[in-house]
């Protein structure tokens, strides 16, 4: 795709500057998504964050999204805004080989009558499903402003699910999709110039914020420590995410391996749930599964580790790892998504190129050794997340977002590009 990257020479990719906030005009956004509360997930917690922020700040919101399940305790509550937020619930199917999720059902004609009596002033469509392919079908015959959002890489997440020769259609399919939307919002710049690479270039990056007081150093919980077999000189070494192939659970595996050789009293504690869940814990039995876990009791679980390992090579962004960063835990991670965005190599975390594993192994057993190290790591991780928050981050998004009639995408769409 050497094309794409000559276009990338000398070009300066959009710069966008986030006006005051008494500024911004009260709005209706409409949100298409086919994760959310109570989905535990990136792409839900940050649409769930969104959605906060934007009724905080006086606008209406309108979600579209599959009929919840799970655990209803954990559905979205809009609080003292209730009367500024509105949900249209769509038959789902579970997604295959990821039954946690739902594939929303086409519902263009739902959505045009219902965006005709309360028409949205721009719609977000936050995942590329049948819906979101709908949603802008119905957006565009009522001439409303359409932007879409990458928050998975799911032609790179075929590989492993059995599907890896389906990555070529899946990648065609995403960019005709983003290319019908006036702009694509992607959470890193290294990701906007991979979308450029694909043959869709109107994206502009907006990032992830982290709540800094609900993850806090101060949440350290040395009762947890003792129920995981930890004492405070030993060392708690964490995995938070979902327990599955494309998270790249080998190279955990293989690190703390050789950690535990030189730190026998180490332990491995993974928060999170999935399909490998059950294979990993017959293979290593001395590993600790703390399940998936939410609220006050994720936080507890950053602060009281050590250090944090975070393997994934096909997150957009990695939640996990401001999560972590605010819970003053340095991280070890391949230099792409959050990582390469927040982390000051060798000052707030370590960071290494993504075909290095060994590198990744040996920035781990580096932390393991140096508790200083470790400490002066997370007080500054802790300072870069400080400087994080929603409230930016949601105004930024209005900025963002088009204005502009779907006349725009439809020229972007007719572009024609090169073979893949």
């Amino acid at each position: 795709m050497s094309w794409a990257y000559d276009r990338l020479e000398g070009m300066k990719l959009p710069d966008f500057h986030v006006p005051a906030p008494q500024k911004l005009q009260r709005r209706h956004i409409a949100i298409v998504t086919e994760t959310f509360a109570p989905d535990v997930n990136g792409v839900a917690n940050t649409l769930g964050h969104l959605c906060h922020g934007l009724l905080s700040a006086g606008h209406t919101v309108t979600l579209v999204r599959p009929v919840p399940t799970g655990d209803v305790s954990r559905i979205f509550d809009a609080g003292e805004h209730a009367d500024s937020f509105q949900e249209i619930r769509v038959r789902g199917v579970p997604l295959p080989r990821y039954r946690e999720l739902q594939i929303g059902w086409p519902s263009a004609t739902l959505l045009r009558t219902s965006w005709a009596q309360s028409r949205p002033d721009q719609v977000y469509v936050a995942t590329q499903g049948p819906l979101g392919w709908s949603a802008q079908r119905a957006a565009r015959k009522l001439a409303i402003p359409v932007c879409a959002g990458f928050h998975t890489n799911f032609q790179t997440y075929s590989r492993y699910y059995g599907l890896g020769f389906m990555q070529r259609f899946i990648t065609l399919y995403l960019r005709l999709f983003h290319n019908r939307a006036a702009l694509t919002l992607v959470p890193t710049q290294r990701m906007q110039e991979h979308l450029l690479s694909l043959g869709i270039p109107q994206t502009a990056v907006w990032s992830r914020g982290v709540d800094c007081g609900q993850f806090s150093p101060e949440l350290r919980d040395p009762a947890l420590r003792q129920a995981w077999g930890v004492e405070e000189e030993d060392l708690a070494v964490l995995y938070v995410g979902r327990l599955a192939a494309e998270k790249n659970l080998r190279q955990v595996s293989a690190t703390f391996d050789r950690l535990l050789a030189i730190h026998p009293r180490a332990r491995l504690v993974l928060v999170g749930d999935g399909p490998l869940k059950a294979g990993l814990a017959q293979r290593y039995p001395d590993y600790l599964f703390c399940g998936m876990q939410t609220g006050t009791r994720l936080a507890q679980h950053y602060a009281s580790g050590d250090l944090l390992l975070f393997p994934s090579k096909t997150d957009t962004f990695g939640n996990v790892v401001i999560e972590a960063m605010a819970s003053g835990l340095p991280v070890v991670a391949y230099d792409d998504g959050a990582a390469a965005e927040h982390i000051d190599d060798g000052v707030s975390g370590l960071t290494v190129p993504l075909d290095d594993d060994e590198a990744f192994t040996r920035a781990a057993l580096r932390l393991a050794d140096r508790p200083s190290l470790r400490s002066r790591m997370g007080k500054a991780a802790r300072r870069e997340a400080l400087s994080l928050s929603w409230s930016r981050l949601v105004e930024q998004f209005l900025v963002l977002i088009p204005n502009a009639p779907p006349e725009v995408a439809e020229d972007a769409a007719r572009q024609s590009y090169p073979p893949l």
